[in-house]
Order: C-alpha cells, then sequence, then structure tokens
C-alpha cells in the first residue's frame, strides 16, 4: 500500500536473552574470505527456543546476524517464529510461519508491502496471512493464507517501519541499500536452517513492492554467484512475484486518466471538462517525463515533471473522495487509516503489551504502532527513489530463467491494471514479442472467470476482477489460487 497524506497524496518488547550460534575465531573482513571451519548451523527449525532468542551469526555477512525464536500465535496449526534481522545498529522485524501442508518440503514465499515505509503487518494480518485481526485482542483463523502450502515470511522493512528500528538514527532511503539487506537475511535463514536448502524460493510483495522486488530477487540472484565461490549452497529463487506494483511510475501516472475519464474499470467518475484538460496534461506530461526522467535524467527537471504531472492528472479523481484503492468504493474511516478502518484495529492489537511480549519485540519499542511511517516515505522521496522504474530488472530476472507474474486488482487506483499493463507490454526482453502477441483469455476459478491473463515464456500479467490494491483481501480464494498455480508452475 502507498501512502497518502492528509493535505497531499504521495505515490510512490520484550528483550530475551540470546544464545549465540556459532562463536569460533575472528570473523572474515571480506566476503570472499568465508571459511567453512568457523560456521556451524543450527540446522533445524524444531531447535529454537519460544522463550529467548537464537542468533545466527555468519562470516560471510560479518555486517548481519538473526535473532529468531518460536511464537505461537495467529495459527495454532503451524509453528510460526519471530526476530530480528541485525545489521549492526539497524533491526528488522519479521515474522515466518510454516506451510499447513508439509513446511519440510513445501516452496518458502518471502512477502513486503510497499509505502515506501507500511508494514507488512497489513499482509499479514489483512491480507494473504494465517490470520486476521477481529479485535482489539483477538485473531481468527484464515482458511485462505498462502501458507495453505507454502512457508511464508513477513518482514518490516526498511529501517523505521513497524517494529524495525534504528538504535541511533540511522536509517535507508534506497531501494538498493535496502536490497543489500534483505539479499543478506535470506542467504543466512537458508544457510543455517538445512530443511530448506535448496528449496523453491519466491519474491512477492505489493505496491511500492513494484519498485523492490525486482531489485530483492536481482541482489539475491547476483548474490548466488558469491555464495558458490565460497562453497555454500546458493539460494533456489525461482520468481519474482508483484501485486498492484508501482514498477513504472511514468505509465502509472499516464494512467491515472484512464482510471478516471474511461470505463477501464468503473464508469467515468470525472466531469467532462475535467477530463478533457488531463487529456491535454497527459499528452504533454508523457513528452515532459520522458525528456527528463528517462532519455537523460535530470533530478530536478525530473522531479519538477513527476511533481507536476502527478498532481494535475491525479486530484480530480482525489477531489471526487473515491477510494484510491479501491475506485468503486468511497474512502471510509480516519486518515491514518488508509481508507481501511480494519487497519485501526491491527494497530490496537498490536499496542497491546502481551501482543509484543509474546512475539518479541524488543522492549525499546516504546511508541504506539503504525501501519506506515511517514519519515521513511519521506526519506525516499528525498532521493526520489520511484523515479528509478525498475522494469529493467525485471527483463534481466527473466532472461536467466528466473519467472515474473504480475498481478493487479481491476478495481485499483493508484497502481491500476492499465499502467501495469502498460509497462509489461513494453518491456524490452527476449520473449517481448511472443508476450505482446498474446490476447487477454479469461483464467477460471470454480467455474468462473477471476480475471484477464497473457503470459509467454515465464512472464504473466493477471488481472483479477473485483479486487482492490489488496488483492488478497478482497479476493481471499481467488488470490490463494492464483499462488498454488502459480507456485506449482501452471498457466492460470
Amino acid at each position: 500500500m502507498l501512502l497518502r497524506h492528509l493535505t497531499s497524496w504521495v505515490i510512490y518488547s520484550l528483550t530475551l536473552t540470546s544464545a549465540s550460534a556459532w562463536v569460533s575465531g575472528p570473523i572474515p573482513g571480506t566476503q570472499q574470505s568465508f571459511d567453512s571451519g568457523l560456521f556451524t548451523p543450527i540446522e533445524s527449525l524444531a531447535r529454537l527456543s519460544s522463550t529467548k532468542f537464537t542468533t545466527l551469526a555468519h562470516p560471510f555477512f560479518p555486517q548481519h546476524s538473526v535473532r529468531i525464536k518460536k511464537s505461537h500465535f495467529c495459527d495454532e496449526t503451524v509453528n510460526a517464529y519471530t526476530g530480528y534481522i541485525d545489521i549492526q545498529a539497524r533491526h528488522l522485524f519479521f515474522y515466518f510461519f510454516e506451510s499447513r501442508n508439509d513446511p519440510a518440503t513445501d516452496d518458502v514465499i518471502f512477502w513486503t508491502n510497499g509505502g515506501p515505509g507500511c508494514s507488512s503487518s497489513l499482509g499479514l494480518f489483512m491480507e494473504l496471512g494465517p490470520c486476521r485481526v477481529s479485535s482489539n485482542n483477538t485473531t481468527v483463523f484464515h482458511q485462505e493464507s498462502w501458507n495453505t502450502n507454502a512457508n511464508v515470511f513477513f518482514v518490516d522493512q526498511p529501517i523505521g517501519v513497524g517494529f524495525s528500528y534504528a538504535d541511533y538514527g540511522e536509517y535507508v532511503s534506497t531501494s538498493e541499500e535496502a536490497a543489500k539487506d534483505m539479499a543478506a537475511f535470506v542467504a543466512i535463514f537458508f544457510e543455517h536452517f538445512v530443511q530448506f536448502k535448496g528449496r523453491a524460493f519466491h519474491m512477492s510483495g505489493e505496491s511500492y513492492g513494484g519498485r523492490y522486488l525486482p531489485l530483492f530477487a536481482s541482489a539475491v540472484y547476483d548474490q548466488n554467484v558469491h555464495l558458490k565461490k565460497a562453497g555454500l549452497t546458493p539460494i533456489n529463487l525461482k520468481s519474482a512475484i508483484i501485486g498492484n506494483g508501482m514498477t513504472d511510475a511514468f505509465k502509472m501516472i499516464l494512467s491515472y486518466y484512464d482510471m478516471a475519464c474511461t470505463p477501464a474499470s468503473v464508469n467515468p467518475v470525472v466531469d467532462i471538462g475535467a477530463c478533457v484538460a488531463m487529456k491535454a496534461t497527459a499528452q504533454r506530461c508523457e513528452k515532459w517525463m520522458k525528456a527528463s526522467c528517462q532519455d537523460q535524467y535530470d533530478a530536478i527537471s525530473c522531479g519538477a515533471a513527476f511533481a507536476y504531472c502527478r498532481t494535475s492528472i491525479g486530484m480530480p479523481f482525489l477531489a471526487t473522495g473515491l477510494n484510491v484503492y479501491d475506485v468503486s468504493k468511497p474512502c471510509k474511516g480516519e486518515p491514518s487509516d488508509l481508507c481501511y478502518p480494519q487497519t485501526r484495529v491491527i494497530r490496537n492489537y498490536l499496542d497491546n503489551k502481551w501482543v509484543r511480549q509474546l512475539i518479541g519485540v524488543d522492549s525499546t519499542i516504546t511508541s504506539n504502532f503504525t501501519s506506515c511511517n511517514t519519515e521513511v516515505q519521506k526519506a525516499f522521496l528525498a532521493t526520489q527513489d520511484m523515479l528509478h522504474p525498475t522494469a529493467d530488472y525485471i527483463a534481466s530476472l527473466l532472461e536467466r530463467g528466473v519467472r515474473v507474474l504480475i498481478y493487479v486488482g481491476s478495481y485499483d487506483w493508484v497502481c491500476n491494471h492499465v499502467g501495469n499493463e502498460r509497462w509489461t507490454l513494453a518491456l524490452d526482453w527476449n520473449g517481448r514479442a511472443e508476450f505482446a502477441s498474446q490476447s487477454l483469455r479469461d483464467w477460471i476459478v470454480d467455474g468462473k472467470p477471476a480475471g484477464k491473463t497473457r503470459s509467454a515464456k515465464g512472464f504473466t500479467f493477471a488481472t483479477v476482477t473485483g479486487a482492490g490494491h489488496m488483492v488478497p483481501f478482497d479476493k481471499p480464494k481467488e488470490s490463494l489460487q492464483l499462488i498454488q498455480r502459480w507456485i506449482a508452475g501452471k498457466d492460470l
């Protein structure tokens, strides 16, 4: 979910005793000097404690370690784990749930929400996780969770998001920086828990995840080269999965005209006069953003073009009061609710002292939980992180055999299906002609069309009819079947 301000809109604990997994000799100063004699893996999640953290260190990643413990909550039918990825003075919180089917053989899925600055607790407790928060103090079992037949991570990243924090105010302000931390975390986890070595791995995310995920997956793929040289097992990266993503912000901005002024999803919601002006602005903006942002990146001119075009093309829709995440309904709740009052209930649940103690939130976290952190967003805005499309990373992953799924709820406005389909069709890769030549076709759930899709050579674009920005929330059954078919390597 992308953050939305009050006055403007922007796209884009308990401290526990640790047990050390290894301490033997000096930590090598470089990744290339890995010595397997210095490393003793934990080997099995079954060895973890439910009362204290176990620390996973690794000489190949001297700046990173992982604290992890068992945490029985949310889904009593499976083992759950929580902890922190520690990068010196920076600490990223995560949740991990084993598969309800066969955790010893099922694939592993990584999930992150977007923002930038939004907690993956939204994905966990509102969308695809094994439970949903039903009141300030309780959760209920979620039948259509993605851990139905997969092991699933939820990570609060970058620093400052959710229960993640920094000791001295450090922060991450670009997706490239965040990617390094995620790649190291993945490698440490898989190397320690040998039961997952070689297991199929999928990196998924939503919204600003369209910017994050291509970089995260590429970092994992490129890191495999160094792992192999060091005699370590590479990560079996099978796919990247992006839901309602902001992968190409320039094409997305232009698509706001289509969503407001044509029946792309619902009947036009903006008056004719405003639509005529928007169309003219969109034509000028397409040329301006191409010249200033794509042909030759100029930070000042590109920033000005993006700000002007975002406002001019976006404001007429915002003036309608409709939900930017679902054009079929009005925005509800308080501004901090992101148009969904359910997020307030999640915040109240995670503010319970007993919940924080149960999952091992550090006692240094004393502030109220926030679904999205505006300070993180401001840091990313300052670096113009969004103004660097990551579609070319998608192309490079595809050309290396990593499959990519782009799915989009048909009612989303902020990261809509029009803009996402445009960049997928324009993507320059060795399967472009075959992909673009495919007509959209129905994909089916329970004998009924669930959306439209096209695919070729490991690249799939799919819409989910009647869903908004958060597809697993609006269409849980269709979302689960989409993911189950995808990780099984089947066409939709």
